[in-house]
């Protein structure tokens, strides 16, 4: 699984000693001499006889690391395990590990640990850069001063937290963050989390990764298991940036603005507030005033704030924490954080509220925290809450009025409620296997799905971008109620893209389905899509030859994946330029499988007699009778080959010789002229031999009869082979007649085309 080895990190001439995924060299999970890189190719790593190991630049030459173990030994072995804990071991003993200095990664089985009785801290540090593994600014770490949590911070200053540990889970942690955790190992002592291990289900080759950038990032291995996924990060969304809304603040991600004060409390600068500055947070309204009678309201559904001055009391009731809270002028809020154990507890807070969150979605909720407002604030704040939450009115008023029964009956009802839901969210996520964003997380991220941030609109609905982080950008795929795409279309491309993972595949990160509101979350693209440059006058210019001729191989060796290589058949059935992706390295990706089919064992053909694609990309035996199979793909491919090679489009083709791009192919080819085909901004980049072969391949793939086509692997090898024997291509389909153009009017008239939109389906 592990590979221990010398290696340089990104665009580095500095050689490090490190540990890596055997099937994933570029990713690093530990690595020794973080501080004192070796210059030049030379290093030696020595295991002496009394177990310690040495890093050296030479042999005999200076020490640049070493273990330090404080245990001798006699015998000792050196083993790198297939958990990636690098081992002195003697006797069955593990004398020194490297488990116990923790680099940017956790890996199943290692061990968290903050013990101030013991000094002991094993924590993350973020690498410098992708090329500098030396330590960073941000560090990942059990916090136990207080309630205990997990923080990030940069040079000591909080940049996220979360919720807090209540002895089983984390508070306000999505359900996802669960997913493939078996159990959770830790050691607690008066309530503080002093040590955590996560144990994963064996199937599951999972990683924590603390970035340069101070995102956590959870990262599950393919199926494949030569890529990862992109399961969980954190911040992943802009109220978990820690105190965003300033002190005595709220942040509500589904809202906007994001920030409003708590209840009882207004903007301290309405200036600021104005201008969406909020770090000056929020103060009382009217103050607290000790002499007279103060109140507690109930709130709901939050990320307890911060522990910054606090008590905590373990044998306390909660009665018995109100009134003590209520005693003191300088609390704040109160709330028992252990309600749901058999143990009762006081927590207080005093000074300013930091850190205040609205849980939205299914998400790990704490039990309410108890603010203190001036009676009069809470009296109009009740009539209010009458007024809004009836609910909540009717429930108190049957239960006074009607005895115990009807107060049973209601307390049912809730619990038949939310147990129904967890069971829902459940099945969704199941049968999905993809991560569920709320919705709440992706409205803050598209900024309320404003104009501005759509980027694009297809059959399903508007395409948004969205930023859960700035260093995570996504697309925002919305259905939308007048798509041409259901329900259906939108559960096919979920669950047969989660189980699809390629370079040229686009990554789908997960999904979000609450109410009516359906959505797919991918990868955000940031050259948009292939048809976006090559039928634009003045951006086709930007894609030069080897970067076609590129592109054109990224798009065959995906398919070739979805047809053969991957455990399940699939044909994409609306292959088209639009729906070819370009990444920040113009890397080509195959989107929108909202039309595609699985086929099941030794299929080979499928028919139906709803019609659906992009005409102009069909093949004939679909668009006439409906069948298809990977050879109806492989006809799309072929006009999307020639596309690129023209920069024409085969549909809306305008031109007084040729009904359409396929059959000026033919019959130029026929005529030994193809290379007037070329699209002329690329003319000084192109190989001639790459042009002609491609021209030809194309052909080939958009012959009439499925038969004639060529399969995907033998597509592959003859694009990127010079001397690989090609048959001869016959006419294409959809070819009704042919040309009465004479050569010469051919000739004249061969650029005189007129580009239109395609017809959407």
């Amino acid at each position: 699984m592990f590979e221990l080895g010398f290696f340089n990190p990104g665009s580095s001439e500095n050689r490090f000693l490190g540990i890596w995924y055997k099937a994933t060299p570029e990713v690093v999970v530990w690595v020794a001499n973080t501080q004192n890189p070796i210059i030049g190719l030379n290093g030696v790593l020595n295991l002496a006889t009394n177990g310690n190991l040495f890093l050296s630049s030479s042999h005999g030459g200076t020490i640049i690391w070493s273990s330090n173990s404080s245990m001798a030994a006699l015998s000792p072995v050196l083993q790198l395990l297939d958990t990636g804990n690098l081992v002195v071991v003697e006797r069955s003993m593990n004398i020194w590990q490297s488990f116990d200095y923790p680099g940017n990664t956790r890996l199943p089985e290692m061990k968290m640990v903050n013990d101030p009785d013991t000094g002991l801290d094993k924590h993350l540090t973020s690498w410098k850069s992708p090329d500098d593994p030396s330590a960073g600014n941000f560090v990942y770490k059990i916090e136990n001063v207080g309630l205990s949590q997990f923080s990030v911070t940069m040079e000591s200053k909080k940049q996220y937290r979360s919720g807090y540990w209540d002895g089983i889970q984390f508070t306000g942690l999505p359900l996802i963050f669960y997913r493939d955790i078996t159990s959770i190992k830790d050691f607690s002592s008066d309530g503080r989390l002093l040590s955590i291990v996560e144990l994963y289900n064996s199937s599951s080759i999972m990683r924590l990764t603390l970035s340069y950038s101070g995102l956590l990032q959870r990262y599950i291995m393919n199926e494949e298991r030569d890529g990862w996924v992109l399961a969980f990060s954190e911040p992943n969304d802009i109220c978990n940036r820690y105190g965003w809304c300033g002190p005595n603040g709220i942040c509500r991600a589904y809202k906007q603005p994001v920030c409003d004060c708590l209840r009882g409390f207004v903007p301290k600068s309405q200036r600021e507030w104005n201008v969406l500055a909020w770090t000056s947070g929020c103060t009382r309204t009217p103050p607290l005033d000790c002499q007279k009678e103060d109140g507690f309201l109930k709130v709901e559904r939050i990320k307890f704030p911060d522990t910054l001055s606090f008590r905590l009391n373990s044998s306390m009731s909660i009665d018995e924490c109100h009134d003590e809270c209520l005693k003191n002028c300088s609390c704040t809020a109160y709330a028992n954080p252990y309600s749901g154990s058999e143990s009762s507890a006081c927590l207080m807070w005093f000074g300013d509220l930091i850190d205040v969150v609205e849980y939205t979605g299914d998400v790990i909720v704490g039990p309410s925290i108890f603010i203190r407002v001036p009676i009069s604030e809470l009296d109009h704040k009740a009539d209010h809450n009458k007024r809004k939450r009836p609910a909540k009115i009717v429930f108190v008023a049957a239960a006074a009025t009607s005895g115990m029964l009807v107060l049973g009956s209601c307390f049912g009802v809730i619990i038949f409620r939310r147990r129904h839901e967890r069971q829902a969210y459940k099945k969704t996520r199941e049968e999905f296997d993809l991560p569920l964003f709320s919705l709440a997380t992706i409205a803050a991220a598209t900024k309320n799905f404003s104009d501005e941030n759509m980027i694009g609109e297809g059959g399903f609905g508007p395409v948004y971008k969205g930023e859960l982080s700035p260093e995570q950008v996504i697309a925002v795929k919305r259905m939308s109620r007048s798509s041409g795409q259901g329900p259906e279309e939108f559960k096919n491309e979920v669950i047969l893209i989660a189980k699809l993972q390629h370079r040229n595949l686009v990554r789908i990160l997960g999904c979000c389905i609450e109410g009516e509101e359906k959505m797919l979350i991918y990868e955000y693209m940031h050259n948009k899509s292939l048809d976006y440059f090559i039928f634009d006058q003045n951006r086709s210019a930007l894609l030069n030859w080897p970067m076609r001729f590129d592109i054109i191989m990224g798009i065959a060796r995906g398919l070739v994946y979805l047809h053969h290589d991957s455990r399940l058949k699939i044909i994409h059935r609306d292959l088209k330029t639009s729906n070819i992706l370009l990444d920040e390295s113009l890397n080509a990706k195959i989107s929108d499988f909202g039309l595609a089919r699985m086929f099941q064992g030794n299929q080979t053909m499928a028919s139906t007699k709803r019609v659906v694609g992009t005409y102009g990309y069909m093949a004939p035996e679909y668009a006439f009778d409906g069948k298809f199979s990977v050879k109806s793909d492989i006809f799309s491919m072929g006009v999307v080959i020639l596309e690129i090679v023209s920069g024409k489009k085969n549909r809306g083709f305008n031109h007084p010789c040729y009904q359409n791009l396929l059959e000026q192919v033919w019959l130029l080819w026929k005529e030994g002229r193809e290379m007037e085909l070329m699209d002329p901004c690329y003319n000084s980049s192109y190989v001639e031999w790459q042009v002609k072969r491609c021209i030809k391949v194309g052909l080939l793939c958009v012959q009439n009869s499925a038969d004639e086509r060529p399969m995907m692997p033998s597509v592959v090898l003859m694009l990127s082979s010079e001397d690989t024997a090609l048959p001869e291509p016959k006419k294409p389909g959809f070819l009704l007649h042919s040309s009465s153009c004479r050569p010469s009017q051919i000739y004249a008239s061969g650029n005189s085309v007129t580009i239109t939109e395609v017809e959407g389906r």
